[in-house]
This record gives C-alpha cells, sequence and structure tokens, in this order.
C-alpha cells in the first residue's frame, strides 16, 4: 500500500503474496501508477532473493530502505514529521511518535500480514524547515522594508547561511521534539546572524540575545571562565524553554516572539491598554515599541527569503539534514588551543562551536565536562588525547595586586603586554587598580602535531577513549585555582560588539556616572561619539559628574540625532566666536583712537 509522508518520504506497505490482487487495485490511480510499478517490482524481487535489509537509491539518488518480512522496522521520527507537498500543506499533522492519518492502526490490522517498507527520503534541511512552519504569515507592509534590507546584502545573507550550517540542525531538532513551528529555529537570524559572539549594546550575548538577568533566570551560568548564553545546547534549550513559556502565556507566537523581544511585561501592558479602549489585542493592533513592532515582520521577510530565496535574486547554499556536531568529555582542565589541535581542527572552528569559554583555558569545577566538535573530528580527539603524555595546560592562576604594573607581571611570566591583556580581558592600563586573578603562562609547552607524535592515528577505535584515565597528574595540571576567581573583578574592560546584526537593536539606556568615567570612556563602551551622547543629553560641556545620569541613545536614535542636527550649527558658533573677537577688536580700536586723540590733543 502507498502512502505519502513528510521530508519527501513515501511508504510502501507491501502484503503478503496472497493478497497481490489488493495491491494491483492500487494501481487505478494514474498518478501514481509509474511509481507503483517501480517499487512493486523491487520489493517482489527482493522478498524472493533475500532476507536481509539492504540500501539502494532509486534514479534520483535517493536512499531506498529496504526491510524483510521478518523485521519490520519503522523509524518513527520519519513516519511522524510534516507532508513536504506543497499540495497536502493543508492535510492534518501527525502528532511525534505515532504513525500518521490513521496508518497505525491499519498497520497492525492484521497479526499475520508483515508488511515491508520503501523509505525515500530528503537530505535537505531546508526543505525540513519549511515541512515544519506552523505560523500563520505576518500581513505587515512593514514586511516588505526587511525583504529589500535583505535582498541588497546578498554577502551578508550568505555569510550568515554559512555560520548557521554548523548550529540548524540541532535547533531543528530541539524545536521538533518540543511540537514548535520550525520558524523558530529562524529566530536567531534576526537576534543576532547565527554569530555565537554576539553582544549587543544592552549587554545581550550568543545566538539567542540573552541579557545577563534573564539568562541567569534560565540557569545559564554566567562567570569569569565562561557565559554559557553564548553556549550554543544550552542557550537554546534556554531560549525554546522560554518561548514555550511565553506562548503558553499569549496564546500566539506572534505575540510570544513579541514578549521575548520587548519583555512580557511590555506585551501585557499593551494588552491591557487596549482591552480597556475596547481595542482589538492582537499583535499588529498593540502599541509595541518601534523593534518589537517590527520583530515578527522581519522573521517573516526571513522565512519569505528562505522559502524561495530565486525570488529576491539570492541563492542560498544547501544544508545537509544531518548532524554537524558532537559532544565528546573532557579533561578537567584543558587548553583550548590544544583541544582544537588533538580534534584536528582550526581555532576558528573550535570556537564556532565552544563560544562560551572566555579563557584560552578551558576548566571545570567537577560536574560533567563537554566539548562540541565536528562530527568527524570528535573520534580523532579521543584517539589523540588517549595516546598524549604532554601537559594540558600551558597556563597558571596568579593574584595580582592592586598598583602593580602590567608591564612587570609580563616581563615576570613571558608574555607579550598586549596578549597579556587579551587574555584577561584587561583595560588599557599601566596598573592594576583592583586585586584579583588574572592567568599567566605556566611555563610548560604542550602544542600537538599530528603527523609527527601519533605513531597509532589510524588505531582501532574500540581502543579510543571517551574520558582518559591515564592522564597524570603533571597533565592535569593544578595551576589553575578555580575558587579565586569566583568573585574576580579584575577584568573590568567591555566586550566589545562583534555581532553582525541588522538593524542595530533600537535600545536606550540610562547610564549612571560612576568615579573615574568620562565621556570619551562612555561612549566607547557604547561605540559611539561624545558629541552624540552630549546631544542626547543636551550638554554644553563634556565634564559630567559622579551620580549624574545620562541617556546613552540606540544606534538609531543617535544617528537620527545626528541628521537632525542644523548644518549651520557649527557656523553659527564659530560666526559667534567670530563676531565676538571683532567685537572685541573694534572696542578694542576705538580705545586706542579715543586714547590716541587725547595724547594728541596733550600734545598741542
Amino acid at each position: 500500500m502507498l502512502q505519502h509522508f513528510d521530508h519527501g518520504r513515501f511508504m510502501l506497505y507491501l502484503l503478503p503474496l496472497r493478497n497481490y490482487h489488493f495491491i494491483t487495485s492500487l494501481l487505478n490511480n494514474s498518478s501514481r501508477l509509474t511509481l507503483a510499478i517501480v517499487l512493486i517490482s523491487t520489493l517482489v524481487t527482493t522478498s524472493l532473493t533475500s532476507s536481509l535489509a539492504i540500501a539502494e537509491s532509486n534514479v534520483t539518488g535517493v536512499e531506498i530502505t529496504i526491510y524483510p518480512d521478518d523485521t519490520l522496522k519503522t523509524n518513527q521520527k520519519d513516519l511522524a514529521s510534516k507532508d513536504t507537498n506543497t499540495e497536502n500543506m493543508g492535510t492534518a499533522k501527525p502528532v511525534r511518535g505515532k504513525l500518521p492519518y490513521g496508518l497505525d492502526a491499519q498497520q497492525h490490522s492484521d497479526a499475520n500480514d508483515q508488511q515491508d517498507i520503501i523509505t525515500l527520503g530528503n537530505d535537505d534541511l531546508w526543505q525540513r524547515i519549511k515541512d515544519g512552519y506552523d505560523m500563520p504569515d505576518s500581513t505587515s507592509p512593514l514586511v516588505t522594508n526587511h525583504e529589500d534590507w535583505y535582498r541588497s546584502r546578498p554577502d551578508y545573507i550568505k555569510r550568515m547561511v554559512e555560520r548557521s550550517q554548523k548550529y540548524l540542525f540541532h535547533i531543528v531538532e530541539e524545536v521538533e521534539k518540543r511540537g514548535m513551528p520550525t520558524e523558530i529555529a529562524l529566530l536567531p537570524m534576526i537576534e543576532s546572524a547565527y554569530n555565537p559572539q554576539a553582544y549587543s549594546v544592552g549587554s545581550a550575548s550568543g545566538i539567542w540575545q540573552f541579557i545577563p538577568s534573564t539568562g541567569k533566570h534560565f540557569g545559564l551560568k554566567q562567570n569569569w571562565w565562561v557565559d554559557n548564553r553564548r553556549n550554543i545546547m544550552f542557550a537554546t534549550d534556554a531560549a525554546l524553554n522560554y518561548l514555550q513559556k511565553l506562548y503558553g502565556m499569549f496564546g500566539s507566537w506572534d505575540l510570544a516572539l513579541a514578549a521575548y523581544n520587548a519583555g512580557e511585561g511590555t506585551v501585557g501592558r499593551a494588552i491591557e491598554r487596549n482591552k480597556k479602549l475596547g481595542l482589538p489585542i492582537d499583535y499588529e493592533s498593540l502599541n509595541l515599541p518601534p523593534e518589537t513592532k517590527n520583530y515578527v515582520p522581519k522573521l517573516q521577510a526571513i522565512k519569505n527569503i528562505m522559502t524561495n530565496p530565486g525570488d529576491y535574486g539570492l541563492k542560498i547554499q544547501t544544508i545537509a539534514n544531518t548532524p554537524y556536531f558532537a559532544r565528546v568529555s573532557a579533561p578537567i582542565q584543558i587548553d583550548a588551543h590544544l583541544a582544537a589541535k588533538l580534534a584536528e581542527i582550526s581555532d576558528d572552528e573550535f570556537l564556532a562551536l565552544n563560544p562560551s569559554y572566555k579563557r584560552p583555558v578551558i576548566t571545570s569545577s567537577g560536574e560533567k565536562h563537554e566539548l562540541l566538535l565536528p562530527i568527524l573530528s570528535a573520534q580523532t580527539f579521543r584517539n589523540n588525547l588517549a595516546t598524549y603524555d604532554k601537559p594540558l595546560v600551558s597556563w597558571r592562576t596568579y593574584i595580582a595586586k592592586r598598583g602593580e604594573r602590567l608591564e612587570s607581571i609580563a616581563s615576570k611570566f613571558g608574555i607579550q603586554l598586549a596578549k597579556l591583556r587579551n587574555v584577561n580581558n584587561l583595560p588599557i592600563q599601566n596598573k592594576i587598580k583592583n586585586s584579583g586573578t588574572i592567568l599567566v603562562p605556566n611555563g610548560n609547552t604542550n602544542d600537538f602535531n599530528a603527523n609527527s607524535e601519533i605513531k597509532n592515528k589510524y588505531q582501532s577505535t574500540d581502543m579510543a577513549i571517551e574520558t582518559n584515565h591515564n592522564l597524570s597528574i603533571k597533565q592535569e595540571s593544578d595551576n589553575i585555582d578555580l575558587s579565586t576567581t569566583e568573585n574576580n573583578n579584575i577584568s573590568t574592560s567591555v566586550e566589545k560588539n562583534k555581532a553582525e546584526i541588522e538593524p542595530t537593536k533600537q535600545q536606550s539606556v540610562t547610564y549612571k556616572i560612576k568615579k573615574g568615567d568620562t565621556l570619551l570612556s562612555i561612549s566607547q563602551h557604547y561605540d559611539m561619539s561624545v558629541n552624540q551622547i552630549m546631544l542626547a543629553n543636551n550638554l554644553k560641556k563634556s565634564q559630567v559628574n559622579v551620580g549624574q545620569m545620562l541617556n546613552i541613545p540606540s544606534a538609531n536614535e543617535a544617528k537620527s540625532q545626528s541628521k537632525n542636527k542644523p548644518e549651520n550649527e557649527s557656523t553659527k558658533t564659530k560666526t559667534a566666536k567670530t563676531s565676538h573677537v571683532k567685537s572685541k577688536l573694534n572696542t578694542n580700536n576705538k580705545s586706542s583712537l579715543k586714547s590716541s586723540s587725547v595724547k594728541h590733543k596733550r600734545q598741542k
């Protein structure tokens, strides 16, 4: 019996030969005649010649899996996904884990009838995402604005999609497990452009852009060593938990997304206002902040582009419908650079999958410690770690005292001053302002060369170990003292916004002047000019006082203020100064003339 399922899959249930007349009756459906003949012929031949499952490819190169009569094995995940045919998009959706369209009962209706299954799979992750769309399309005119923005930036789209390929499969898997619409997997595109190092003006971080307080609320650890708002797996789990909570609160995905962007309180108050005024309370009708008003239309624009990129003159690279990374157990302490070497991948690739680590040495306080590595590099890492006998850590903690010169510390431990600052995220200063712990070299070298140091690189994988229990005390260096960094406040420099995000978040910030602050340091903190801050606060001079409150405008507001600034303002100022000088000169000249006149009269 021929049945169409999701992800471009077809299932043919072949009843025993005594019921062959029933199968042939299916051929009356002319639209399936050709496919049915090919599949039935293949099955009949296979059932007579082999009792083992085999895998082949059809004429289009799509894998066909054939199971024997005595081992009926259904992939519940495949059976429960959504239909890829656009003509079937309106049909009822199957429940994950159960056969759709009543086939579960049909399959077991006759205990004596064991059925063969053919699965035609689709390896394109984009198609899987399209099949899982379940959010109503936004009809806002704002959608066109964002489509035009993305359309005009093909290189931006290309970079964003290239970054997403590392994480998208995992996120789609997690979204589907929860029964959420797959549009949610596109959300990091408008939050962070899928840049795990994205850091916004409002201190939001990671591909899901959690602010510190919300991240802590959802269990995302943030300390001197790690920021799990940037951890791909932890942050994805937290974001989906939050979105599910918001959906439960507001009852629709567009309102849930609005609350994710602006906060549940903002959306809740907007709903209450409309209720009191007798107005509709749907997303389009609410009085929301401009960024939030654009949030769902922006996601709709991304959805439209990823669904039909050709309509926008864009090309989207194919992403395989397979996992990109795997989890591996790691030693309690190991240099990030060495971990990348053992996995035989670049530092950039390692950091892209493990962006939550803030220091060059990866540490753990004893809890489960895992790294993410490309699927083909995971076993390489295990094999190489099992035979590696050099120190795993080349850093140690050092308690720097207040007033200690950074140049002296760098010289003492043989490290360049710029690197010392970079490793410890220290501001540009000559002395340590607050006592605290920093990382310095411990004198060990732990470089790894796969070609020269591993004799049995191609050893059997069953010889490799998940966790290296033979690591020596020397390897697991005790130079890293985690207790000294629990409340470390030595790193006071501000993380730079490494994100490539469109457009910049429209969030203004109120900032309270602290001791040592200047308008220059504050402007550098928020990535804008001193003049922009002065304009936003109507300041006539750059001097500020401790305790003074400043309004830090969003990037868009700052640009708008700069544009609205009268073009001749500086000219007016110069003119006023010039007039003042001329006035003084005229006065002086008149005085001089009078004085000369008096002298002349006296001389007479």
